[in-house]
């Protein structure tokens, strides 16, 4: 598995031999001009997850692409694109795909929950080699290997994050979601996940736009 990090949330996921990106949204980079992808999948309907702005052109880029997100999302998106709910399950190439979660965090009481599908991506020997949660956190039944850890929101207590990181407990967790921490904040965010991280979980950061290999 190979992962490029875009910033925020968008990451393409490179798995027995498929391509999938996800959540291209406006505050991430880097990933106009992609081509090649089999698969673009979107948590929710925020912009910060899905840019209605760029998102066209990459659609166009990808002919091929399939294009899935929660359910809410693919009504707004309109043609082409599937809504997932949790406990859907479907393919992209050798990559099985599972739906899980369902809702958005709570930002607060006066604000309506959304829809947000976490999905699964793995295959036969393990059917969730990489977790990404959306602005969610869920903590799924199966074993997760590696989680795209949300590390800053308006919705989400550093505590919190660092609870859902031991609850889940991956083998690696890369952070996503930080494009509202300045940059002279990462250092103390990501030194509390990697100190605080639960015996046996490798916390790792992704450069940007760099691929790097994690499994």
């Amino acid at each position: 598995m190979r992962l490029t990090h875009f910033g925020h949330s968008c990451v393409l996921v490179e798995l027995n031999g498929s391509t999938i990106l996800f959540d291209p949204g406006n505050f991430s980079h880097g990933f106009e001009g992609i081509t090649g992808l089999d698969a673009i999948l979107v948590t929710h309907q925020h912009p910060d997850h899905v840019d209605q702005q760029r998102l066209p052109a990459l659609v166009q880029a990808n002919p091929g692409a399939a294009l899935y997100s929660d359910p809410q999302t693919a009504a707004q998106l309109g043609g082409g694109w599937t809504g997932v709910h949790a406990g859907d399950e479907f393919d992209i190439g050798n990559v099985h795909v599972t739906g899980t979660g369902g809702t958005h965090a709570v930002i607060h009481p006066d604000i309506p929950v959304i829809d947000n599908t976490a999905f699964l991506l793995g295959d036969a020997g393990n059917p969730a080699r990489l977790m990404h949660p959306g602005d969610s956190l869920f903590v799924p039944e199966q074993k997760v290997d590696v989680l795209a850890l949300p590390a800053a929101a308006p919705w989400l207590k550093i505590s919190e994050a660092i609870d859902y990181l031991r609850a889940v407990a991956p083998r690696v967790a890369v952070p996503i979601h930080q494009a509202i921490i300045t940059d002279q904040a990462t250092g103390i965010f990501y030194g509390r996940y990697s100190d605080m991280a639960p015996t046996g979980t490798e916390f790792r950061t992704l450069p940007s736009e760099s691929s790097v290999e994690v499994a």
